[in-house]
């Protein structure tokens, strides 16, 4: 049986009482780049939690390569939209950071780590940032500090890169520069990520794989139910683009106004039966009372 990098099945989540997640199912096989959109509220932070391990769903099992996922630790990967940087480390200081601190060298993390520091000195040249490694974050651009956030959380070997919302604080040229620029290491490195945003032409763009997490359906529970957000859309997309131009295609352009009435118009709700499910790792995994058998 192939083991998925990523598995998630029958995961329910709650805050009070209020149901955020309601029966995730999701697979995701090595190598893919998913990005995961939905309107406010539907659940996107509160799944990559999961994912990471910073919480723990009140039902449902999730695994990376075949484990069950336990806590955070330094080989799970992320990258936030704030930099993860210290201010008072250089560049290359901060890339070697996980891994001396995971070898027990706090008390004196920087000494006689040479193989750390060729190692990430060969993950700076991968983002395109080795002549600033002597450079603070402070003397870096917004851009600059996020490839440095990329390489430091690569260095750790993660088997799947967690990225949330990691270029919603950047101006629009840098932003669409990093997006050219994950693509182009996406590629080159084979790497698995999951990519969380608010941004649907970004989620469009960039993504193998366009998750669509919505609380905007209904089901067989009838429409007094409390429902929360579930994967109501799952595309397979075509390979990386390979410029910017493809936002102003005409297909992009219906692909965006596809999703968007998929799961962000509340006055449109799909039945949980006519979910547009066509990627070959859908599944889903309905109780008698949501598919209204």
């Amino acid at each position: 049986m192939d083991t998925k990098k990523l598995h998630l099945e029958d995961i329910y989540k709650s805050y009070d009482g209020k149901i955020i997640l309601d029966d995730i199912d999701l697979s995701v096989s090595s190598g893919e780049l998913c990005t995961l959109v939905g309107p406010s509220g539907c659940g996107k932070s509160t799944l990559l939690r999961l994912i990471l391990g910073q919480e723990l769903p009140d039902r449902g099992h999730i695994s990376i390569d075949g484990e069950a996922v336990g806590p955070p630790d330094p080989h799970r990967g992320i990258v936030y939209q704030k930099y993860s940087l210290f201010p008072n480390r250089s560049v290359l200081e901060n890339v070697m950071l996980g891994k001396v601190y995971s070898e027990g060298r706090w008390w004196n993390p920087f000494a006689r780590n040479q193989h750390f520091k060729e190692e990430a000195m060969a993950y700076l040249e991968r983002v395109r940032l080795a002549d600033a490694c002597h450079k603070y974050p402070h003397e870096l651009s917004g851009g600059m500090q996020q490839r440095v956030a990329i390489a430091q959380a690569l260095i750790m070997k993660p088997p799947i890169l967690l990225m949330d919302e990691p270029f919603g604080a950047l101006d629009p040229d840098t932003r669409d520069e990093l997006q050219m620029f994950l693509l182009e290491l996406w590629d080159q490195e084979n790497l698995t990520i999951f990519f969380v945003t608010h941004d649907l032409i970004e989620a469009c763009f960039l993504g193998s794989r366009l998750l669509v997490l919505s609380q905007y359906y209904t089901d067989g529970r009838g429409d007094d139910a409390t429902r929360g957000g579930k994967i109501i859309a799952d595309h397979q997309l075509s390979s990386a683009p390979s410029s910017m131009a493809v936002k102003e295609s005409a297909e992009f352009q219906r692909l965006i106004h596809q999703v968007r009435d998929e799961g962000f118009d509340p006055n449109v709700r799909q039945h949980v039966n006519a979910f547009n499910l066509n990627h070959p790792d859908s599944f889903r995994t309905l109780n008698p009372a949501e598919s209204g058998d």
